[in-house]
């Protein structure tokens, strides 16, 4: 099976600019590209400790948790499972994501998640393992899907930042008008989803 990450960013642009009320996205956001984001376990653990918090916050807790495993870049499995739950608790993680975080470490560890060739499954077949994980929803397997597979073609729709582009730029309020506005921009609706996020963030404050 092809690697799914392989695309083209200008043909995710071409694709996009075929949908005129798109266009104006696409001249107000800089250009940028989208990296797959390495480890695939602890980005999904960092998309845990980013759930519910502001973005200032989630750096802040990601930074702490790192700090604690000083003789690694990032966290493994086997380092993260060793944290004691008081020292997650001391850099801000909350009894219900310390619960998940070691419930990805033995998925990655015993469960054998660490073994999977990724880049050889379908989207379905990584959100059907992953939501298996307790504590690991949809929207965290479809960030993981966009921003460490760099697959193309998600669209979370649950994301508060996905619904408030959707109502801002498409006139669109609820969640299933906006799946059917997003069918536009197939097979690109990851790049659709990143351009509504930047263009918000670039917007001024009301």
């Amino acid at each position: 099976m092809s690697d799914r990450s392989r695309w083209s960013m200008a043909e995710a642009r071409k694709v996009l600019r075929r949908d005129p009320a798109f266009r104006p996205l696409l001249e107000q956001v800089e250009p940028f590209d989208l990296r797959s984001r390495r480890p695939y376990f602890w980005t999904l653990c960092t998309a845990i400790l980013a759930q519910q918090v502001s973005g200032a916050a989630a750096r802040t807790i990601i930074g702490r948790v790192r700090d604690l495993v000083p003789d690694r870049r990032v966290p493994d499995p086997d380092s993260l499972a060793a944290i004691s739950e008081k020292k997650l608790q001391g850099a801000g993680v909350s009894r219900q994501k310390r619960r998940y975080l070691y419930a990805i470490a033995e998925a990655f560890a015993d469960g054998g998640l660490g073994r999977v060739r990724w880049s050889r499954l379908s989207d379905d077949e990584i959100m059907e393992r992953l939501t298996a994980i307790v504590g690991v929803g949809r929207w965290t397997a479809e960030m993981f899907l966009i921003f460490s597979m760099r697959r193309p073609d998600v669209f979370p729709v649950d994301d508060l930042g996905v619904r408030h582009g959707m109502e801002r730029f498409f006139d669109v309020d609820e969640p299933q008008s906006m799946i059917e506005r997003a069918e536009r921009w197939r097979p690109y609706r990851s790049v659709g989803s990143l351009y509504l996020w930047r263009a918000l963030a670039a917007e001024p404050p009301a």
